[in-house]
């Protein structure tokens, strides 16, 4: 079984139910194909580089999965057709790093007030 990261950029405009509704349809997806999904993970809302289909921020959800190429497959075919997403982007790893969160505010917040004091 191969190891993937896949990262999916929703608009701007979705709403937290939308987000959970997309997070709950790709990782079906996965499953129906004899994927496993890892962890998921929602980065929130984040600017983005430039624009994209003139939104300028965009929901991030990642996905750490194990599975078969064709899972990826039949990821892509569907997040292409699909308008409320902006980008994706599939990753093979060789393994996981399933203990830092890269976007973890309360980290950030706390490393602000150690600075401080």
């Amino acid at each position: 079984m191969n190891l993937y990261e896949h990262t999916i950029i929703t608009r701007q405009d979705a709403s937290p139910s939308e987000i959970k509704q997309l997070t709950e349809k790709y990782s079906k997806i996965v499953e129906k194909n004899d994927g496993k999904i890892i962890k998921t993970e929602n980065w929130g809302l984040i600017n983005l580089s430039y624009l994209i289909k003139n939104n300028k921020k965009g929901s991030y959800i990642h996905f750490k999965i194990e599975g078969k190429g064709n899972v990826i497959d039949e990821l892509e075919k569907n997040e292409s057709i699909d308008k409320k997403l902006l980008r994706y982007l599939t990753v093979r790893v060789k393994k996981f790093d399933l203990d830092t969160n890269y976007f973890n505010k309360k980290e950030d917040d706390e490393k602000k007030e150690s600075y401080k004091n």
